[in-house]
């Protein structure tokens, strides 16, 4: 359904590739979706693909292009899930951020200057999403699985965009007391909403693939698509 398309850094001196899906009707906004540590995936694409249907122009960056361009790997192989974690020391993600912002502005464009942009991300792409947040200038921002974001609580004050967090409670990535600590330093958040989806791990919202739990991602998702509506008309 959509195609890599070439996105200009802010800097305007490099350039880099993002799966891009548009739908039938004119967009009147965007969806920048921010991929796990596997790449810009079938997962990732069909996720772009879904927003598109539901009327949205859909971004997804090659955040990693700097050291693994166009990488696509799968979370159910084993070899492949060490592949992906060995990037996460490598990645920068204050570059990782400026890349995003670059993918807002393009949608932005796209869209003729004036419609609104929401983010969406997943893994560590939650962690950017809550980033983006924190130092972005899209419209609304949704992050799944809550990875790292107990570190992060000091740039809360930068929020001034709605907020959504999606936390499963039983994720083997981010310990009872770091989400105890999520809760506790956001509670005071007007522009946070936190979902606790009970005794899940972590990717159960994956597109595809073994770490899917059906019930509940359709619930997150759903969740998702609500908030985007609201905010983002």
């Amino acid at each position: 359904m959509g195609e890599f398309v070439a996105v200009k850094t802010l800097e305007g001196d490099a350039q880099f590739d993002a799966y891009v899906a548009v739908p039938e009707e004119k967009a009147s906004a965007a969806i920048i979706v921010i991929q796990e540590i596997f790449g810009v995936n079938e997962g990732i694409r069909r996720k772009c693909d879904n927003w598109a249907k539901a009327g949205y122009l859909a971004y997804a960056p090659d955040l990693f292009w700097r050291i693994a361009p166009h990488i696509e790997l799968d979370a159910d192989v084993p070899e492949q899930m060490e592949q992906a974690l060995g990037y996460i020391p490598r990645f920068n993600q204050d570059q990782g951020i400026r890349d995003l912002e670059a993918a807002i502005k393009a949608a932005r464009a796209a869209l003729g200057g004036t419609g609104k942009v929401g983010v969406v991300g997943y893994c560590l792409g939650g962690r950017l999403a809550f980033m983006s947040a924190c130092r972005t200038d899209g419209d609304a921002f949704v992050g799944y699985y809550g990875v790292g974001i107990d570190g992060l609580l000091g740039e809360q004050h930068a929020i001034g965009k709605p907020t959504m967090l999606h936390i499963p409670t039983a994720d083997h990535f981010v310990p009872a007391e770091t989400q105890q600590a999520m809760h506790d330093g956001l509670a005071d958040n007007r522009h946070v909403t936190l979902h606790d989806y009970e005794g899940l791990d972590h990717g159960f919202a994956a597109e595809m693939g073994n770490r899917r739990v059906e019930d509940a991602a359709q619930l997150a998702d759903r969740r998702t698509a609500d908030f985007f509506a609201e905010h983002l008309a």
